[in-house]
């Protein structure tokens, strides 16, 4: 059964930085791309980064381009988001996700969520 688990939300500042974790489980790690979406209340969750299984490839939602970063680390069944120049719309409930790829990712698996509150 895949598990997935994020941690490392908070409250913040604008302009800061945050680094959410998400560990994975029940899975061959390296097989499958990882991502990151996010959601605030009355919205749909939307995509805001996503990584190939080998990390060589990354996207990127438009609205994060510049500030936030994707990787992985396969030894340690780790997946990251490095969030700089954070801003006040970066609020939400950021959820790790597993799929077979990229575009799949938004109908994989999901954590339980990290709140990210970024206070302007």
């Amino acid at each position: 059964q895949v598990q997935l688990v994020e941690s490392g939300g908070g409250l913040v500042q604008a302009g800061g930085s945050l680094r959410l974790s998400c560990a994975a489980s029940g899975r061959t790690f390296s097989n499958y791309a990882m991502g990151w979406f996010r959601q605030t209340p009355g919205k749909e969750r939307e995509f805001v980064a996503g990584i190939d299984w080998s990390g060589g490839t990354q996207q990127y939602a438009d609205s994060v381009k510049g500030r936030f970063t994707i990787s992985r680390d396969n030894a340690k069944n780790m997946v990251y988001l490095q969030m700089n120049s954070l801003k006040s719309e970066d609020t939400a409930v950021y959820f790790c996700s597993l799929s077979t790829s990229i575009p799949d990712l938004a109908v994989g698996y999901w954590g339980q969520g990290t709140q990210v509150t970024v206070s302007s």
